[in-house]
Parts: C-alpha cells; sequence; structure tokens
C-alpha cells in the first residue's frame, strides 16, 4: 500500500476511535417514543374559580348573606309573610354576633290604617322612619323605658313590625341583656323561649334602642338580615289580628299579624286563626 494510502486510512481510523469514545462520555437520550416525559408544572394563571360561599363560614365583614334593598321594596303586608324565617343579625361593639330566626310580624299599611302611627298621613319626626326608603328601621318608645323596631316598606308610611325571634345565636349575652332591663322575677333565669318572643323583649335581648331610628338595614354594620339558611323550606304562616291594637275600630281586628305556625318563640298564639287557616 502506498504511503498515502495508509496515512489516509490511519487518520479515518483514528477519527472513528475518536468519534466511539465521544459517544460514551455523552450518550443520546433515548427513543421519545418509548419513555414517558415527565409532567411539566403548569406556569400559567389558574382557571378561575366560581365563587361559592356559605353564609356559615364566609367573613361576618362580607355580610354574603346579607339581605339588600330590593328584599324591602315590596308592600307591608307581602314583606311582614317575608320576613318570616330570615335571621336578623345584631353585632355588638366587642364583635359579639347575636342571631334569631324571624317568627313573628304585624304590617302596618299606611296613613288608612287607623292602628298606625302614620293614621291619616300624620308625620312627625317621632315616625320619620316610616316614610323613608324600604328597608329604614323606624324605632320608638313604650311606656317611656322599652323600644319596638319596625321596617319600612313600600308606600307612605307604611312599615313591618318585628315581634319574635327563635335564638340562633349568642343567647347567653341575649339572656344577660334582657335581664339588666327586666321587672320581676328577679334572680330567676330566663328560658330560651323567653328572650325574645315580643316586641320589646326583641330589643332588649339585641341592644336596639332609639339611636337605631332611621338605619337602614340593608346597609348597617350593626345590624341587618340575612336569608334563611338553604333547605329551611317555606314556613307554614297563620294570619291573626294584631296585638295591642283594640281602640282601631274595623282596623282592630284585620289579619294583618303573621307568625310561623306551631313555633313556641311566637310571643301569642291565636287558637281561633289557626283553627281558621286549617279549615
Amino acid at each position: 500500500m502506498p504511503a498515502r494510502g495508509a496515512a489516509q486510512l490511519s487518520r479515518r481510523m483514528g477519527q472513528k476511535k475518536q468519534r466511539l469514545l465521544e459517544a460514551e462520555r455523552h450518550p443520546s437520550p433515548p427513543d421519545r417514543a418509548q419513555t414517558l416525559a415527565p409532567l411539566e408544572p403548569c406556569l400559567g394563571p389558574p382557571a378561575a374559580l366560581s365563587p361559592q360561599r356559605s353564609i356559615y363560614f364566609s367573613s361576618p365583614k362580607s355580610h354574603s348573606a346579607q339581605l339588600g334593598s330590593e328584599f324591602f321594596d315590596q308592600p307591608a303586608v307581602p314583606l311582614a309573610r317575608a320576613f318570616l324565617g330570615q335571621v336578623l343579625v345584631r353585632r355588638l361593639d366587642d364583635g359579639t354576633e347575636l342571631r334569631g330566626r324571624i317568627v313573628e310580624t304585624e304590617a302596618y299599611v299606611g296613613p288608612e290604617d287607623e292602628a298606625a302611627h302614620s293614621r291619616g298621613g300624620r308625620q312627625t319626626s317621632r315616625n320619620r322612619g316610616m316614610f323613608m326608603k324600604p328597608g329604614t328601621l323606624y324605632v320608638y318608645i313604650i311606656y317611656g323605658m322599652y323600644f319596638c323596631m319596625n321596617v319600612s316598606s313600600q308606600g307612605d308610611g307604611a312599615c313591618v313590625l318585628l315581634r319574635a325571634l327563635e335564638p340562633l345565636g349568642g343567647l347567653e349575652t341575649m339572656r344577660q341583656l334582657r335581664s339588666t332591663v327586666r321587672r320581676g322575677a328577679a334572680g330567676r333565669a330566663l328560658k330560651d323561649r323567653e328572650l325574645c318572643s315580643g316586641p320589646s323583649k326583641l330589643c332588649q335581648a339585641l341592644a336596639i334602642d332609639k339611636s337605631f331610628d332611621q338605619r337602614d338595614l340593608a346597609t348597617d354594620k350593626a345590624v341587618w338580615l340575612e336569608r334563611s339558611p338553604p333547605g329551611s323550606g317555606e314556613p307554614a304562616v297563620v294570619a291573626a289580628a294584631r296585638v295591642g291594637v283594640g281602640r282601631a275600630g274595623e282596623w282592630a281586628q284585620k289579619p294583618l299579624r303573621f307568625y310561623v305556625q306551631g313555633s313556641p318563640w311566637v310571643s301569642v298564639v291565636d287558637r281561633a286563626a289557626e283553627q281558621n287557616a286549617r279549615a
């Protein structure tokens, strides 16, 4: 073999040997078709989740279950019925929340209603809340020391009186608040059903006074209304005559008081009205 050919052969063999050595030091990756690639983390933004809030676990500050102005924007009679089953919430200055399910109301339909404080269309500084937008509180004092809380509805001078609650939360605080202002029965602990079974008792138990007059129940941070818990169902409602309006002529007998039938938290049970409802 000529010297030039031998040199070329030797050079090619050296290059081949060099490639083999390089392959041993840097092996090529296996066939992608036979290997499962590792999962890579998703670097994009997470998919947006639809907001789903429970009224039981939402932040109290958010008031996610709070009923807004549209709830109150209806005439007094349907509003009085609609209140039944909803939850009234009172937040005290120390953050304590008191809760009660509304079980009894009374409707006052406006100037034509002889039992209403707005009868004849009269407007005073005392009853101004009755003529303000639906959802405005009208709180007045009776016997010089007790308060009653009403909520204005559609129609000038129309409102709904909140008469009784079923206590749901903060019962011991309610008991303390009631004990500081009630008369008689000294030393006797109030039973749960006695805490909010009447309009003035309700105000005592929730620390509601004249300072709440003309507040907006749809936006207030110290007292508001929440919708009834899911699955509560529609309560059976009794329509009866209102309490303590005997001097209102024919209006005294109109069935404008509404309460949840069978509820032990109601202030006054009307057996005749219940029998009529079942007939």
